[in-house]
């Protein structure tokens, strides 16, 4: 059962040093939009590795397309650049200073791979869509819905203890 409609977000650039904040403020708006705020430091994250990699090894251009994409209740961020060859993961020294990138997404992801695709290649990883927290939950309700009652209890308790402040 699908809980969510799919989500689609594509932005294409150089990856350069001055494209990437860019794309991590676009990354964090678009997660954001989607109430998906718990994601946006390890998709930015993620995302800023891929796009170093292509700044620093693709050829013959730097051109690329980061994809962001919810499913069901995964996020999926792929970059796709113009070099066919494929990264490698491999255990850097402790006095390099570059190296673990593909370690590093593959320890903050649920999932990651790479595959050719048109001349270039994509690499992608995944994150749990996490679905709002019960709080959460209350809160984007509208005006209208009835609580249950146990709900209705709980919010009653919490503004007693809160000196009978609201919010909203």
């Amino acid at each position: 059962m699908i809980r969510q409609p799919s989500r689609h977000c594509t932005v294409e650039l150089q990856a350069v040093p001055a494209r990437i904040g860019h794309v991590r403020r676009i990354i964090s708006a678009q997660l954001r939009y989607w109430r998906l705020d718990a994601l946006i430091e390890p998709a930015a994250l993620g995302v800023t590795e891929l796009l170093a990699n292509v700044h620093r090894h693709a050829r013959p251009s730097k051109q690329c397309t980061v994809e962001l994409s919810v499913l069901l209740d995964q996020l999926t961020v792929a970059v796709h650049d113009e070099d066919p060859r494929l990264p490698r993961i491999r255990a850097a020294d402790n006095w390099e200073t570059c190296g673990r990138g593909l370690a590093l997404i593959a320890a903050l992801s649920e999932n990651w791979g790479m595959r050719p695709e048109g001349g270039g290649k994509v690499v992608w990883f995944t994150l749990p869509a996490l679905t709002p927290a019960p709080e959460e939950a209350r809160a984007l309700r509208t005006y209208w819905e009835p609580l249950p009652q146990d709900d209705a209890r709980t919010a009653t308790e919490a503004r007693t203890r809160a000196g009978g402040a609201t919010v909203g």
